[in-house]
């Protein structure tokens, strides 16, 4: 194996480790909670899931969207067994694209097609994950008090989505700037990458890319800027219903600023899927929010069950089902 390779993979493990070494005392305390879950209605953890399937649901909506609306099979096995492998490696997020991509391309979809659709439902994913906090504006316009952590995460949120959303206008509507943004990256990759063949035509390549995006995305705009707004409310519910069914009852809006917070720590890539800094994170923010310490732990762990945890063996079927079509249309092909 390269040994630029190996030091790269040596330092992000190295990474990883001391980030679970800084929060495990925290981590340890929270998950002590856990017996506490088994205690919570059935009711509550069944409507739990409901909403987070439903999520997971608007997902394989939006990428059927931008993906120029194949079968459904292939989305939804690829995006189960890439959100799980994005949540179990360290950096996964990366790791997790590359598998659906992958996936998609075996079931038969063209490669441009592939990086264009799921860069784009990434995006709209992402650009409406940062507007969120826009929700509690009139809130805090209002008077209404708002713990200062809250209100930082508020104005964290509302500046990335700013400057989210200056970059992809600007991308979106300029052809030079986005062929300056592609020689930038293709000539970083040739220089990390030397000893590869070199990369070329990158800039053309993300505008013919970006021109397809706008294509498919046109026809299907409303459907798909709905889908991904319900992919966060869908989710942001079920943190509400697990805040409900330990007692709580905290101002929602305060709640969501809690929420985008914690999907925000989730994308910081030296630990798999957040794990350890979204727990903690979260159990703050929603103190900070009014909820008790201990409420805060077992509704943060009873959210993570449904969001985190049970989705990873699910990612895991999706993965062995999606081989065995594979092996069973080449089987077909070959008999023909």
């Amino acid at each position: 194996m390269n040994r630029r390779v190996l030091i790269k993979r040596g330092v992000v493990l190295v990474v990883t480790a001391v980030s679970f070494y800084l929060v495990l005392p925290g981590l340890a305390e929270l998950f002590s909670s856990w017996p506490d879950i088994a205690r919570l209605e059935p009711a509550w953890l069944a409507a739990m899931v409901a909403l987070e399937a439903s999520s997971f649901a608007t997902v394989w909506i939006l990428q059927g969207i931008c993906l120029r609306r194949p079968a459904f099979r292939p989305v939804i096995l690829s995006q189960l067994a890439g959100n799980s492998l994005a949540k179990v490696a360290p950096g996964g997020g990366a790791a997790g694209g590359a598998l659906q991509y992958r996936m998609l391309v075996d079931a038969g979809l063209e490669r441009s097609a592939v990086g264009a659709g799921l860069a784009s439902a990434n995006l709209l994913t992402f650009a409406t994950l940062l507007a969120l906090p826009a929700l509690t504006v009139p809130a805090v316009a209002l008077g209404i008090p708002v713990e200062r952590g809250l209100v930082q995460a508020a104005l964290l949120g509302a500046a990335l989505f700013l400057v989210v959303a200056i970059i992809g206008g600007v991308l979106l509507a300029s052809d030079r700037a986005l062929r300056f943004v592609g020689r930038l990256a293709q000539s970083a990759r040739n220089r990390v990458l030397s000893r590869r063949a070199p990369l070329r035509g990158l800039p053309e390549r993300l505008v013919g890319e970006r021109n397809v995006a706008l294509r498919v995305i046109g026809r299907g705009a409303r459907e798909a800027l709905i889908s991904a707004v319900l992919r966060w409310l869908l989710e942001y519910g079920a943190l509400l219903v697990a805040l409900a069914a330990v007692g709580a009852e905290p101002r929602p809006s305060l709640v969501l600023l809690g929420f985008t917070a914690a999907q925000l720590l989730a994308l910081i890539p030296v630990t798999p899927g957040g794990l350890g800094f979204v727990e903690a994170g979260l159990t703050g923010l929603l103190v900070l929010a009014g909820v008790s310490a201990g409420d805060a732990a077992v509704a943060t762990l009873a959210y993570r069950l449904v969001s985190y945890w049970l989705p990873l063996p699910a990612g895991a079927v999706a993965a062995v089902v999606h081989r065995r079509v594979l092996q069973a249309q080449r089987a077909g092909g070959a008999g023909s």
